[in-house]
């Protein structure tokens, strides 16, 4: 066991700064004003209690009868026409899509409340992405447009649709172009219908355009192999997997499937064989995937295509570039022995990189086709079709509508105006033609522009379909009527074309009856109906080929080398800027959702904002502190942030998030961080994300993160973390979590009486990558409130379940308290990061429940540490002596308080908000309950239909939307039970266990595959 090692959440926690220990000295967050105290439940709320149960009372009624479809019943008495298929207090589930993956939609009294993924995807398996989960939040929007708009002003539909076929028409006799720029589609039916609105008007064309693109990779592969397709990855056939940038655990093409492909080889399974996946990565920020890594390499931008030449050489024996070396000697070492050990697993290796530079990733497929990847780790005939955009033709459509070639533009989720890298010049274009219809549901910056917004509808609002990988289909069908004025987009286009069926349920059921049903055998009413029942159809793989890579790559590599000359930083005030997307808001389009602003990022913890990420040692060396505010200027574009220490950045870099500085997004994400998107450039036919900037602090004042990183101390507690090598497992298990070193409990209390269910868990730290999907699906399940950035910052959040981010030195514990010993700052590029859920442990000797002078806290016969809210009277005794600091205190009226309002959006997000589930109020302590209500419901299941609860039927929310499986519930009383089975792991281990409160949940400890393989 690495008992010499030093964990650490931050470097103020590392450092003992005087903030951070001023701070710990307070068990709570800092008092509330003496105004706010005598206000008291005085509070200003956002409308007086009366009018808002009666907004309530009737967006429910509304939301519920538009779901069922029933003739409109204007009394506040719920179901006096009751709908058939609802039962209150019972839940119904509808398969849908989203963004391609198979879910699962729950709806209680018509209305969608929340998102679960489909077991049988071929993505996620059951497993959903934070996004995944936010997304039925946004359909209860106040910012969503209400109905469509014409000139600024409100119109109807019957006068929009007569204005844009009359002005289609002219142009269509003008013989003037007209274009349909969308991000990528992959829906069979909405392909149909853009092939249906090409036909009727000839001079249209489909521009498809990603903000953030994958068009190196597809046109690298055209020119390798002659298919301009995004390759299928199978992470879970991979024994070395080598990473340059690509974030594919965070942000990258398909990160839920990899995560679980991922987690498949390294985790408990893979780990019970005594074997892992070993992973290396190269990069410049620490992403999401690089703090996963087994061994990770900071490198700049500049560097990256140098390291990809240099494996190259190493693998195949060549002297490509002239033989150049990286110049760090330990990122020459570490390409080294990555090559011997991608040669040892050949067959098995898997080489990729998240540049979008052509010739970097035509290098990436010779490397991998040296390894024999191809028909093993990369499939080129099942490939995706996440992403198909082509960014030279949104370029070209600059130059057509500066020529005056374009008189119409549509757009279809996209957002050009934000999210283009040259922003001004697209507006200045489109002032050159003569309408601009946006189809987005916002008055988005592009639609801000446009002549006519048409409002498309919410995906749980519409019917649908998508083909997010070769031959794997799926359904969207609605699961409520439309909340407000809008239509699909794909009507919209029908309409417009005149087509003979405008009707888009319509369009959707004839194009699976005719191309899709019929590969699953399907047909007729009774198919349709089993189709909406699975959610899917897969068709039979095609046998994945080989492919052998025979083209000439001296060009290939003088076009590498140019390009990292061009973004090498040389000069006084210059950096390496990199820009990249955010795990949690992606490209912006989400930026509205107040669950995503909420959710900390990652890495770096922080809510509410993004930064500039900068090396420890560089900020020193520029007098840069952590919070300072910094003005990079690139590309003609300059914007301030502040600077956020980062360990393991590479030295002499920043990297910036895009998806942040929206202007025209609603009014939880308008003014929230800067707009990085202009940062990026166009060369060699595609968007590139890094370049040299001017950087210079600007003297304002130091700015205070909303970061949660440090909010819960254990005080300097070891035995939080438990962790080793992949070598040390397999020599002795036990020398891991310290097992059989003959310690004894002494118990001063009676043990609990459980006969029929124990209720425990088991999270696997091997197979937790920290993405946090688990927490957005938790305030989903249990009303958990948002409290803002403010209110995080006095470290009021409220998320039930935490994730820490800890870091350590890989060669045990290193100071660096002394800023004159600067070079001791080289240790922190090279952290080793360690995640771990963390939420109430349900303790069976919980201090909590020995200090609360109500009784509010208690044990249930079940094993649960029960909270009964209407008992709390707010002394927090039981926050003070919890040892892992789960506890959360509601110190205000979150859900209808004025000061929270940009918040929780408006009055109707309540409609979200699960009936199963107490909302609490405030003054009230609250923490995890683990899902009691769906426990409850599970046994109700079961003795109705008079059986034994089996396991496995009963799920957390956190359980159920993990992609990696990295949680297991269940009955401990079960031998068989998948969660007994998972804590007699050899792994098995208990945060604080000296303390013996007895925690319900068990920890498998982290290994690292860090034995160096074919060297």
């Amino acid at each position: 066991m690495e008992s010499n090692k030093k964990y650490w959440k931050g470097l103020e926690e590392l450092n003992k700064t005087p903030e951070f220990v001023e701070k710990n000295k307070h068990e709570f967050a800092e008092p509330i004003p003496i105004e706010d105290i005598l206000e008291g439940d005085g509070l200003k709320s956002k409308t007086p209690r009366r009018d808002f149960l009666k907004a309530l009372g009737f967006g429910v009624g509304a939301v519920s009868l538009a779901a069922c479809q029933k003739v409109p019943v204007h009394k506040s008495i719920p179901y006096l026409i009751k709908p058939e298929e609802i039962t209150p207090g019972l839940a119904n589930f509808y398969v849908s899509s989203y963004e391609g993956q198979a879910i699962l939609v729950k709806t209680r009294e018509g209305r969608p409340i929340k998102i679960e993924g489909n077991p049988n995807d071929i993505f996620g398996k059951g497993g959903t992405s934070s996004a995944a989960q936010a997304s039925v939040l946004d359909l209860y929007d106040s910012s969503r447009l209400k109905g469509p708009m014409q000139d600024g002003g409100e119109s109807g539909w019957d006068a929009i649709d007569t204005y844009i076929k009359n002005r289609l028409a002219t142009t269509k006799a003008s013989g003037k172009g007209i274009r349909l720029v969308t991000s990528s589609i992959n829906s069979p039916s909405t392909l149909g219908v853009i092939a249906d609105f090409i036909a009727a008007y000839p001079t249209a064309k489909h521009v498809v355009y990603d903000a953030v693109s994958y068009t190196g990779i597809i046109q690298a592969n055209q020119n390798s192999f002659g298919k301009a397709v995004l390759p299928h990855y199978n992470f879970d056939k991979a024994d070395v997997i080598v990473s340059f940038g690509a974030d594919f655990l965070g942000s990258w093409i398909s990160h839920t499937e990899f995560s679980r492909q991922y987690a498949s080889n390294r985790a408990a399974k893979a780990l019970e064989e005594k074997k892992m996946s070993r992973h290396i990565q190269f990069e410049t920020g620490m992403s999401l995937t690089g703090s996963n890594a087994d061994v990770r390499m900071p490198i700049k931008p500049s560097e990256e295509g140098t390291a990809i030449i240099s494996l190259y050489n190493a693998l195949s024996g060549n002297t490509l570039g002239g033989g150049k070396k990286v110049s760090n000697a330990a990122t020459d070492t570490a390409i080294t022995l990555a090559a011997k050990e991608l040669m040892a697993a050949k067959g098995r290796a898997l080489v990729v990189s998240g540049s979008n530079d052509v010739a970097t990733q035509i290098l990436v497929n010779a490397i991998n086709s040296l390894l024999g990847s191809y028909s093993t780790t990369i499939d080129l005939d099942n490939p995706s079709k996440q992403y198909n955009g082509n960014d030279a033709g949104i370029v070209e459509l600059v130059n057509e509508m500066n020529r005056g070639e374009v008189d119409c533009v549509f757009f279809l989720n996209s957002n050009p105006i934000y999210d283009y890298y040259d922003a001004k010049a697209f507006k200045a274009a489109l002032g050159k033609t003569k309408l601009l219809v946006s189809l987005s549901a916002y008055r988005d910056e592009t639609a801000a522009v446009s002549n006519i917004i048409a409002p498309q509808s919410h995906y749980l609002e519409t019917w649908g379909d998508a083909n997010a990988a070769e031959g794997y289909y799926t359904i969207i069908q609605p699961t409520i009527n439309p909340v407000y004025d809008t239509r699909p987009a794909e009507q919209s286009l029908l309409v417009w074309a005149n087509a003979p069926v405008k009707d888009y349920y319509t369009y959707v059921r004839n194009t699976w009856e005719k191309t899709i049903m019929p590969i699953a055998g399907l047909s007729g009413q009774a198919g349709w109906e089993k189709l909406l029942q699975t959610g899917y159809v897969k068709a039979a793989a095609k046998p994945a080929g080989t492919y052998t890579f025979s083209k000439d790559l001296n060009a290939v590599v003088q076009t590498i080398a140019g390009h990292a000359s061009q973004i090498a930083a040389s000069g006084d005030g210059k950096l390496e800027l990199q820009i990249f997307e955010s795990p949690n808001l992606g490209d912006g389009k989400k930026a509205n959702n107040p669950w995503l602003q909420e959710l900390p990022d990652p890495v770096t913890k922080v809510t509410w904002d993004n930064f500039a990420a900068i090396a420890v040692k560089t900020a020193k060396q520029w007098g840069l502190e952590e919070g300072d505010w910094i003005s990079i200027t690139a590309n003609g574009y300059t914007i301030d942030l502040p600077v956020l220490y980062q360990p393991g950045q590479a030295q002499g870099t920043i990297s910036v998030s895009v998806g942040y500085g929206r202007t025209k997004a609603g009014k939880v994400g308008e003014g929230v961080g800067k707009n990085a998107f202009p940062f990026a450039t166009y060369r060699n036919g595609t968007f590139q994300n890094s370049i040299v900037a001017d950087v210079k602090k600007t003297g304002a004042l130091t700015y205070v993160f909303a970061q949660t990183q440090t909010h819960h101390s254990y005080e300097g507690r070891n035995s939080i973390i438990k962790e080793g090598t992949l070598t040390q497992y397999v020599k002795n298990p036990e020398s891991i979590t310290g097992k059989g070193e003959g310690k004894e409990n002494y118990d001063l209390w009676d043990e609990y009486q459980r006969p029929t269910y124990n209720w425990v868990m088991a999270i696997d730290l091997n197979a937790c990558t920290g993405c946090g999907s688990c927490i957005v699906a938790c305030t989903a399940e249990n009303n958990v409130p948002v409290v803002g950035r403010d209110e995080v910052r006095n470290r009021r959040e409220m998320h039930w379940i935490r994730i820490d981010r800890y870091y350590s030195f890989k060669d045990g514990e290193k100071s660096v308290t002394k800023e004159k010993e600067i070079n001791k700052l080289d240790d922190l590029d090279h952290v080793q990061v360690t995640y771990q859920p963390m939420l109430c442990q349900h303790c069976d000797h919980a201090p909590c429940e020995t200090v609360c002078p109500v009784l509010a806290t208690t044990h249930s016969s079940e094993g649960l540490n029960m909270m009964t809210y209407n008992r709390c009277v707010g002394t927090r005794y039981c926050a003070n002596n919890c040892p892992y600091k789960v506890r959360r205190f509601n110190w205000f009226n979150y859900w209808n308080d004025s000061r929270f309002e940009n918040y929780i959006q408006n009055e109707y997000t309540e409609l979200v908000l699960n009936p199963d589930v107490t909302t609490r109020f405030r003054g009230v302590m609250e923490k995890c309950s683990m899902c009691v209500q769906r426990i409850q419901a599970g046994k109700l299941k079961a003795k109705l239909e008079k059986r034994p609860l089996q396991d496995g039927e009963v799920k957390m929310a956190c359980q159920q939307s993990c992609p990696t499986n990295a949680i297991v519930f269940g009955n401990l009383n079960d031998p068989n039970s998948e969660v007994a089975k998972a804590l007699k792991s050899e792994r098995t281990y208990y945060v604080l266990e000296e303390l013996n409160v007895k925690p319900g949940i068990g920890y498998q400890a982290k290994i690292r595959n860090t034995t160096v393989t074919g060297a």
